[in-house]
């Protein structure tokens, strides 16, 4: 098994900025890809980020491209998300991911989520 226990979420204004944090326990981790999910209220959960094992390889949804940054320490087991120029529409509850593949794929991990609230 893996935990997986997020911080960094709370309340900011618009065009403000956040950092997430993401640190994983448990099982042995090597080789796993790692990355940022979000869920607005009434819509499905939507992948926001991703970043391969090595740090090699990231990928981002089209909405937060030049906005959000993924990085990753892998000797804490740690995942961030630097989030800039907040959009009240980036509202969500956040959940930290692992895939055990290499590249993130389909998660077989799940945080419980941090709430990040963007206000106009």
């Amino acid at each position: 098994q893996v935990q997986l226990v997020e911080s960094g979420g709370g309340l900011v204004q618009a065009g403000g900025s956040l950092r997430l944090s993401c640190a994983a326990s448990g099982r042995t981790l090597s080789g796993y890809a790692m990355g940022w999910f979000r869920q607005a209220p009434g819509k499905e959960r939507e992948f926001v980020a991703g970043i391969s094992w090595l740090g090699s390889s990231s990928s981002y949804a089209d909405s937060v491209k030049g906005r959000f940054t993924i990085s990753r320490h892998n000797a804490k087991n740690t995942v961030y998300l630097q989030m800039n120029s907040l959009k009240p529409e980036d509202t969500a509850t956040y959940y930290c991911a692992v895939d055990l593949r290499p590249t993130m794929t389909s998660p077989d991990y799940w945080g419980q989520g941090t709430q990040v609230t963007v206000s106009s």
